[in-house]
């Protein structure tokens, strides 16, 4: 079985040998190389071909969550965890949203950050528990519904439900047995409800809120 190479960007020096060493010491993980800023990372990286990549948030230059989004675009299937001392949602949101598949704390254990880039290896989504139940928390939250959105009908809302769906002008009608005619007036008049001017800016403000 292959070691699980793994990539460290870390800017403290004491902390990226302490990772290093912890991968290096385990059985079965590998640390191919290590990056002290996000620049170099992103320019290294994609020649390395690693499994797994521990980022840090905080770097001088260029954020690790900004060298998450550029590597994810150029290599989709790399796994990348950050790991960090932020534990705050706007952190964990913007670094899950550039692609980040983990995120944990840098008190972190050994054991659990070897855990952690097993699983990443193996495609999970590894987060210290703290952080998890923060990403729970967010999605226990009711989402704001904004008062354009408030303002549709019942109609309204069951045929934007058929437009992201993909279905058409007549197989909306033909769905809710309502004529082509007053399936347009309806998008019409949502259009008109959200301020917006095709099926794609109505679609990505409505479940936008809601998603």
């Amino acid at each position: 079985m292959e070691n699980i190479r793994v990539v460290i960007v870390e800017d403290d020096t004491d902390i990226r040998q302490s990772f290093e060493m912890i991968i290096d010491s385990a059985e079965g993980f590998e640390c191919i190389k290590t990056f002290d800023n996000a620049e170099d990372a992103v320019e290294g990286i994609p020649g390395l071909n690693p499994d797994v990549v521990i980022m840090d948030i905080h770097l001088p230059g260029m954020t690790g969550i900004d060298a998450v989004r550029i590597l994810k675009a150029e290599m989709p299937a790399l796994q990348i965890a950050m790991c960090t001392v932020y534990e705050d949602d706007e952190h964990i949101f913007n670094a899950l949203r550039a692609g980040a598949s983990g995120y944990l704390l840098k008190r972190t254990t050994p054991e659990k950050l070897l855990e952690a880039v097993s699983d990443l290896n193996q495609g999970g989504s590894p987060m210290s528990s703290e952080i998890a139940r923060r990403v729970v928390a967010s999605f226990q939250k009711p989402a704001p519904a904004s008062a354009e959105i408030a303002s549709l009908t019942a109609r309204e809302k069951e045929i934007l439900d058929l437009l992201a769906k993909g279905y058409l002008y007549k197989e909306i009608a033909a769905t809710l047995f309502i004529s082509i005619e007053t399936v347009k007036r309806h998008i019409h008049n949502i259009y008109e409800k959200l301020h917006v001017q095709t099926r794609t800016e109505a679609l990505n403000k409505v479940f936008k809120l809601h998603g």
